[in-house]
């Protein structure tokens, strides 16, 4: 299977993906196979509240992309898992029409499966199967859950958040905690009233986060200097203004995102990058072998008692989670 994915061939690739998606031991053995023709595509991830457009914005890049580059796209998109079946809900789907009968394209819908941090948690390893498949390009939408979703930082090389005017709020993102994530910040239905209240309260948030003065102590003394704003590692998020559904201001949200790859490898923060991405893939897959290792020996008997204990106060998680990894029970009995 995994040299027909390596050949493009679309049907080996979509079974890959649900294999991948289950976890089963098929795909452990292909991401393994597939694992040294990884490392050359751009993941980007595209993030933001409920109701800025998302979906469209995604539709138009994607676009872009084939129409003018030629190059191959996937697009991940993380759909909120239905809460009867727990698959996903195939919104964005419906959005992405102007993709369909595209072969240099390919959607794949997933549920988040209650997954925190606007991403499941197979989400890294269906982007490598894409990576090794050829696709150039690949796009991660997350579910709009708000505050969450910083996880997608993790995974990509740039990150999108998305902004939009009059919904409330002109600097939810800001409240959210996720503007901090941004590589580039996007006010989209950018057509609407209200856009320039949003893109002032997003550049007075800039400001304070890349400052242009710096304070140190010299001598026990407090000194401000300016700090160099063309400082070659410093990457300023720019703001782009775009009407999605119009196809508005996308040529240059592209040219922002390769403006931030090229920073990226000038700066030695693709690597970076990658090896934090990495990191986290390995620290996750090495918990949840841990936690698979330690329920294969310990007598599920055992694991009950002690949670009774819990339960009944009589050890608190603390003490029983050293007395199962100690392989006896500690603590306190009621009087």
């Amino acid at each position: 299977m995994t040299q027909a994915v390596l050949e493009g061939n679309r049907l080996a690739l979509a079974r890959l993906l649900t294999q991948v998606e289950n976890n089963s031991p098929e795909s452990r053995v292909a991401l393994t196979e597939l694992f040294p023709y990884t490392g050359r595509s751009h993941l980007i991830g595209v993030t933001g509240a409920p109701g800025t457009g998302k979906s469209s914005l995604v539709n138009q890049l994607a676009l872009y992309y084939r129409k003018n580059h030629d190059r191959k796209v996937a697009i991940i998109a993380v759909d909120p898992s239905s809460p009867f079946t727990g698959g996903a809900v195939l919104g964005d789907r419906v959005r992405m029409r102007d993709l369909s009968g595209d072969s240099g394209v390919f959607i794949r819908s997933m549920a988040s499966r209650g997954s925190l941090g606007g991403i499941s948690q197979t989400t890294a390893a269906i982007a490598q199967v894409f990576d090794a498949a050829g696709y150039e390009i690949i796009i991660i939408e997350t579910v709009g859950a708000g505050q969450s979703e910083v996880d997608i930082a993790r995974l990509a090389h740039t990150t999108l958040v998305v902004e939009a005017p009059g919904l409330g709020d002109d600097i939810q993102a800001i409240k959210a905690g996720i503007l901090e994530i941004a590589d580039v910040l996007v006010i989209n239905k950018a057509d609407h009233p209200g856009v320039e209240n949003t893109e002032r309260a997003l550049r007075t948030t800039l400001e304070l986060a890349h400052p242009t003065t710096r304070v140190f102590r010299h001598h026990g003394q407090a000194m401000t200097v300016a700090a160099p704003v063309t400082d070659s590692k410093l990457w300023i998020p720019p703001i782009n203004r775009t009407v999605a559904t119009e196809g508005k201001g996308i040529t240059e949200l592209a040219v922002s995102i390769a403006k931030h790859a090229e920073h990226l490898r000038q700066s030695g923060d693709w690597t970076a990058r990658d090896r934090a991405r990495l990191g986290s893939e390995m620290e996750a897959l090495l918990q949840e072998t841990l936690m698979a290792r330690f329920f294969e020996s310990i007598r599920q008997e055992k694991y009950e008692e002690v949670m009774e204990k819990v339960l009944n106060r009589d050890l608190s998680p603390y003490e029983a989670v050293k007395s199962l990894l100690n392989g006896r029970e500690t603590g306190k009995e009621k009087s």
